[in-house]
């Protein structure tokens, strides 16, 4: 697990949108992402109010890619893939910032990785197809607005 000199930069703002039995529709901050996060039993937080979470996934490929936008593919659903800059990296997973930061678990396959344009490191740009079953795990409740409650645009030192 990832741990870092600022705890909350793993941390996405957004809208609970709706909750399922084992799930939650999570619009990252300043986005129109619709993500379907798995949870662990039924949410009973804040709906339709600014929290924060942290979103988990499980990478299936990871590629180093020399230019490109952050995004979240699909817009709506279960994320698929991801594309961004790495913000954090340890052995086992990295902060990837697309939308919203993603905490994105590293497969142990060395055939898992293209690294054609460059070596996985912090200020990398990736594109990370994913696994089934990205997870969102709720912090607590924000207690700024939501105009006052940025999510760092890069990690603090």
């Amino acid at each position: 697990m990832l741990t870092t000199p600022d705890a909350s930069v793993h941390l996405a703002a957004g809208i609970v949108l709706a909750v399922e039995d084992s799930c939650v529709v999570f619009c990252p901050r300043d986005t129109r992402y619709e993500l379907r996060l798995l949870t662990d039993g039924r949410y009973d937080g804040p709906v339709g109010v600014l929290v924060r979470g942290a979103i988990h996934a499980q990478a299936r490929k990871v590629q180093t890619i020399s230019a490109g936008g952050c995004f979240i593919e699909p817009i709506s659903g279960p994320p698929r893939i991801v594309q961004g800059r790495v913000i954090r990296l340890d052995d086992s997973s990295m902060l990837v910032r697309a939308g919203a930061p993603i905490v994105i678990h590293l497969p142990r396959e060395d055939h898992a990785f293209s690294l054609s344009r460059g070596p996985l490191a912090v200020g990398a740009m990736v594109n990370v197809t994913l696994l089934p079953g990205a997870r969102f795990e709720p912090a607590r409740a924000c207690a700024a607005e939501p105009s006052q409650a940025a999510v760092p645009a890069t990690p603090r030192t």
